[in-house]
């Protein structure tokens, strides 16, 4: 058994317009699920397709306080793209942000509602993973969160040092995901989170229980309204264990 990433939860004031920036931003197509939910894919898009991670965004009425402990790193191809893609996603209401990040050659932004990104500097490791270079998530340890991750899912482990890990799906596509080692602690429910989903033809349950083994734990809320699974990571995290697709 294993599981993929397949999507990226996001909580949003307003999920359309929000999701209507992102679709612009990376092009994408905007498929609401539901009052509440809208879904970004990339056109063409044929579920689950390790080609990408798609943008969920769910209407939650609490404001963010506090940086994310994911967000999504953009790729560019040159200079001038980096250039021109920080310019446009000003037009669409991005503003630059300081989160201590100093004199870097990537520029630090954030969506209309406050969420930072990166537009990164071109790098010849992005170059065929689509608009979204890599998916980050904020850690003390990327070397735990690295061995949890990797083998709770079928992706592939590339590099684990003390303050940075990297993983890709195993077919060699799509964006990464990244543990950054940050010195600031998680503080509240995340605002950006994994989904992740078994095969299909895997019993859900039985991977519940293979995750719990292997440190994911029970963030000790009520779900008995819910068709999936919320779970926490090694260091808190929630993640969800949607339903086979």
């Amino acid at each position: 058994m294993a599981t993929r990433l397949v999507q990226i939860n996001m909580k949003a004031r307003d999920d359309a317009a929000l999701g209507r920036f992102w679709a612009e931003a990376l092009g994408w197509g905007v498929d609401s699920e539901g009052p509440g939910v809208t879904n970004l894919e990339p056109v063409g898009f044929a579920y689950p397709d390790p080609a990408a991670v798609c943008i969920d965004l769910v209407a939650r009425p609490e404001p963010k306080t506090v940086k994310n402990r994911v967000h999504l790193d953009l790729a560019t191809t040159s200079t001038a793209h980096q250039a021109e893609l920080v310019a446009r996603l000003k037009d669409l209401g991005a503003t630059l942000a300081d989160v201590g990040q100093g004199d870097v050659p990537w520029t630090v932004m954030a969506d209309p509602e406050g969420n930072e990104f990166c537009v990164l500097e071109p790098r010849e490791i992005y170059r065929d993973t689509g608009p979204i270079a890599a998916v980050v998530v904020d850690c003390t340890s990327p070397r735990a969160m690295a061995r949890f991750w990797g083998e709770a899912m079928d992706w592939t482990v590339h590099e684990v040092a003390d303050d940075y890990a990297t993983m890709r799906s195993a077919h060699g596509v799509g964006p990464y995901l990244e543990f950054i080692r940050t010195p600031d602690t998680k503080s509240g429910w995340n605002r950006v989170h994994l989904d992740i989903s078994p095969y299909r033809g895997d019993d859900p349950a039985a991977e519940e229980a293979r995750l719990r083994a292997l440190g994911a734990s029970d963030p000790g809320i009520d779900q008995s309204a819910i068709s999936w699974r919320i779970l926490t990571d090694v260091e808190g995290n929630e993640f969800c264990l949607l339903s086979p697709r």
